[in-house]
């Protein structure tokens, strides 16, 4: 084998494992309709975020630092804003929305805390923070 040969397989070696953990985490994002937006931030391994939003004017964002984390946010309607901030590992945090004009956020600081909502109709205002570990929250709305 000759010295180019070696060298170039070397830095190939090189630049694969140091992009592994670009690959750990995972972001589904699909919309719908018009005027919406969406993001994240993952810090950490094998973090998951998954967004669905179909209407208009929806908003979505999540945030992760840690390790095996679950994010998931759906939302149809207009105007609706979804927020979910995790640190530690091992959390699962969801929120749906129907409907207009709701506001749901999930903030989770520990490990292995699960956290699920739903709101319905119009001008929701959901909020559920954990800290610790093993917290398990559940709520669910019909407002107007």
């Amino acid at each position: 084998m000759n010295r180019t040969a070696l060298i170039s397989a070397a830095l190939a070696g090189l630049v694969a494992f140091t992009s592994v953990p670009a690959f750990a985490n995972d972001i589904n994002i699909r919309q719908y309709g018009w005027q919406h937006s969406a993001g994240g931030e993952q810090t950490g391994w094998r973090n998951r975020i998954g967004v669905h939003q179909e209407g208009r004017r929806n908003n979505a964002t999540a945030h992760q630092n840690g390790n095996r984390n679950v994010a998931a946010i759906g939302q149809e309607g207009r105007r609706n804003s979804a927020t979910t901030f995790q640190a530690g590992r091992n959390n699962a945090a969801g929120l749906a929305q129907f409907g207009s004009r709701h506001q749901g956020m999930i903030v989770q600081d520990g490990n292995g805390n699960i956290a699920a909502g739903i709101q319905i109709g119009q001008n929701c205002d959901g909020y559920v923070s954990q800290s610790g570990s093993g917290n398990v929250a559940a709520f669910v709305q019909t407002c107007n």
